[in-house]
């Protein structure tokens, strides 16, 4: 405490409960008064003060009746307001009258009785005197309640605060913080805002602010951060970037946190070390009020002695209420992009196929002005026949409906993409879905699609900017994809497609807008900047290619999406050989006799057994099952030999889950699972592929001369040949003419066309 304030009363009947309302709203005002003038007050004899801060407390006293409106007031309320007792009629409106307009709508959330409830109420507000004079008013008062707890009557004290203001300088140094704290978006920015406006012009040694979570101090910021500079119980509690020391530690300050006034500790004075060991020579403690709450605190402390001016504490408190309003904003903007980025990062792919041929990587950066979630969005899709398709694209706006739109056409993408359909077809089907559904936004969208064996590539571009190429060489360049407009705006829209080629170590890079446009930047500049990135980067280190892409950590308008993919080239040729399958009593055996020869010509013996079990299954299932031409494919890469049979039923097989053990059939597909290290189910035009994949145990090597012989690819026509009679082409007991392990078929599928051109 700060002393004692000793009133004596000499009328008969001592102090009611009335005077001692008052006398309490009087102490506070004195003791805000003796300690701004700061601790010599309480040593020094009245007549050394630098000014008589009793006599400048001068307080007046009124009475509010709620029930009527009414208000009393004495005489020294009168002369602050600068009325004339004559002229005073007992109306709240007359001292309003007077009043700084921007200041009523505080003075009436006091005043009002509609807004009133119990506790005591603190406010400064300014008045314009008859003569012009600016006046800085403090206002105390309480309410008392009826019986039934109803705002009864305001007893209330006001007192002239103008001494206590702050200086010019002090004004600019809070105009500062103002404009600081206006432009944070994160309660990092606020804490770093805080430091770089009060820390030097203060003269203080640290400086810490910190969010209040229950019973946690949950650090912003710290100046200077090293651990060495702060006491104990700081470093004790640093797990990770900034400590989170208990308030129960520190109990000085969570006493000041629960008072919620600014607190003041001269040199010397007997803190915990928790807090004497942040200002050995002065520590201000600032509770960073906002919404009727301590959100926050701020502690400032000087290594030196420091001498607390009057106007101090005043300026400290602008200050505290400046940083809890923003620390509240920086808060709930942290929680929403937090939310936002949760929403869009689910409708993102995880992660990235691994390629036959190439990598991938992708970066994604949301926007640092305007937190709402976008709508960019990227995709990765393995095709078969070593196609692979990538996509990038962006929803118009930044807001939940815009991230829906690009969920949707993420996946209407990349679902026309798996049916087969050629570029211009998927990007047409999705423009027509997205006109339908009834929705303002539009989106622009890339889509290529990379032959990863031929080097070969096909580019769709729907309203977006056209992607850009790496050399091996080194130049770089901006591809001219002839453009259709952006999905969502004509239903009947053409995409024209545009190829090229691709050598061996082609990057190509695929981004948004957000990359290479801006208010600063223009996009041909953009787009040059980009290029230079992509020239000067190193094309083995695709994660650094995209890093440089990027650029600094500036501020971004919008977000900014990037899928960059560095093309290899097939390390060994793929070889392919294809037969079609008449419809024969003897047509099993036919295959697995292609099969057996074509497999030997390619020098593979040791999985020889297994593919032509595998073969007999998959032959047997669609000769059974559909009906049509049926053609059986094998595929030699590397490392693993496919071997896929095409048939007219779009329906996909259905793998049984129990099997009689008395049954004679059922069980093909459970053997192709078995025998297989995978195997699936594509849709195609007019039907579908049904495939298993076998890991050699040697890989083979591209011999020197070229690309193993074998039977041409393409589909075999013609009589079948006979076969060698007791040769290992011979299908196994039963194969031909055991059902497969194949339920009812499921229900009609989407079409697709082959996807090799």
């Amino acid at each position: 405490g700060l002393g004692c304030l000793v009133v004596v009363d000499e009328a008969p009947g001592g102090i009611d409960a009335d005077r001692r309302g008052f006398i309490e709203l009087y102490a506070h005002h004195v003791a805000a008064g003796v300690e701004a003038a700061g601790p010599q007050a309480l040593t020094q004899r009245r007549a050394e003060l630098p000014g008589l801060t009793l006599d400048r407390l001068r307080v007046g006293s009124f009475v509010l009746h709620l029930d009527s409106g009414r208000l009393t007031a004495d005489t020294q309320v009168l002369h602050l307001f600068g009325i004339p007792g004559e002229d005073f009629d007992g109306r709240v409106e007359t001292l309003l009258a007077v009043a700084v307009p921007d200041d009523i709508p505080a003075l009436m959330s006091v005043l009002e009785p509609d807004l009133l409830s119990s506790g005591t109420a603190q406010l400064e507000f300014r008045i314009r005197r008859p003569n012009g004079e600016l006046r800085w008013l403090g206002l105390r008062a309480r309410v008392e309640t009826a019986a039934d707890g109803t705002p009864r009557r305001m007893l209330g004290v006001i007192a002239e605060t103008s001494y206590l203001r702050p200086t010019a300088d002090e004004v600019s140094l809070v105009q500062r913080l103002s404009a600081a704290l206006a432009g944070t978006t994160t309660v990092r920015d606020v804490g770093r805002a805080v430091v770089g406006a009060l820390r030097d012009p203060l003269g203080a040694g640290r400086l810490a602010v910190a969010e209040v979570q229950a019973d946690q101090l949950v650090v912003a910021v710290l100046a200077p951060a090293e651990p060495a500079a702060w006491p104990e119980v700081w470093r004790a509690a640093w797990r990770s970037e900034w400590p989170e020391p208990p308030s129960h530690a520190l109990p000085t300050l969570a006493e000041a946190l629960r008072e919620g006034q600014v607190s003041i500790w001269p040199e010397g004075a007997d803190l915990e070390p928790g807090l004497a060991g942040i200002g050995p020579g002065g520590l201000a403690v600032l509770p960073l009020p906002a919404d009727g709450r301590i959100v926050g605190v701020c502690l400032i402390g000087w290594e030196e002695r420091h001498e607390f001016g009057p106007e101090e504490r005043s300026l400290l408190t602008a200050t505290a209420g400046l940083v809890g309003q923003a620390l509240v904003r920086a808060h709930a903007l942290d929680a929403e992009h937090e939310l936002a980025t949760m929403l869009q990062r689910s409708l993102l792919p995880r992660k990235l196929p691994e390629l036959p041929g190439g990598v991938a990587v992708t970066r994604y950066l949301p926007a640092t002005m305007g937190l709402e979630v976008g709508g960019d969005w990227y995709d990765v899709i393995p095709l078969p026949d070593g196609h692979v398709a990538l996509v990038i694209g962006d929803v118009q706006g930044h807001s939940a409906a815009a991230a829906t739109i690009m969920g949707q056409m993420r996946t209407a993408i990349r679902a026309y993409a798996v049916e087969g359909h050629p570029p211009d077809v998927v990007v047409a089907h999705a423009n027509r879905l997205l006109v339908g559904m009834e929705t303002d936004l539009f989106a622009t969208c890339c889509y290529a699609d990379l032959d990863m064996e031929e080097g070969e590539a096909w580019f769709v571009r729907a309203g977006h900017i056209q992607p850009l190429l790496r050399h091996p060489d080194g130049t770089t360049a901006e591809l001219d994809v002839e453009g259709g407009p952006p999905l969502g705006v004509v239903a009947d829209a053409e995409f024209p497609m545009t190829a090229a080629g691709l050598s061996s170590g082609t990057l190509i890079a695929l981004v948004t807008d957000g990359l290479v446009e801006s208010a600063r930047l223009d996009l041909d500049d953009g787009v040059r900047r980009a290029r230079q990135a992509l020239a000067r980067a190193d094309p083995s280190d695709p994660g650094g290619v995209a890093d440089a892409l990027l650029g600094g950590d500036s501020r971004r308008d919008d977000d900014v999406a990037l899928l960059l993919l560095r093309y290899d080239g097939m390390r060994v040729r793929p070889t392919r050989a294809s037969w079609t399958v008449w419809r024969l009593p003897d047509a099993v055996m036919h295959a697995r006799r292609f099969t057996a020869r074509t497999l030997r010509n390619w020098g593979v013996e040791a999985e020889l057994d297994v593919a032509l079990l595998v073969t007999s299954e998959l032959v047997t299932n669609a000769l059974v099952h559909t009906r049509g031409e049926v053609r059986l494919n094998l595929t030699l890469t590397a490392d693993r030999l496919r071997i896929a049979v095409n048939d007219p039923s779009p329906r996909t097989p259905v793998k049984p889950t129990s099997v009689d053990w008395e049954a004679t059939g059922g069980r093909g597909l459970l053997l192709i699972e078995a025998m297989s290290q995978t195997w699936g189910s594509v849709p195609l035009s007019g039907g579908k592929q049904v495939w298993g994949e076998i890991n050699l145990s040697s890989p083979r090597k591209e011999p020197p001369g070229g690309p193993l012989e074998g039977p041409p690819e393409g589909p075999t026509e013609g009589p079948p040949e006979e076969p060698t009679e007791g040769s290992a082409e011979e299908p196994t007991e039963g194969s031909a003419d055991r059902p497969p392990g194949e339920l009812p078929e499921g229900p009609r599928g989407p079409r697709r066309r082959r996807a090799r051109r």
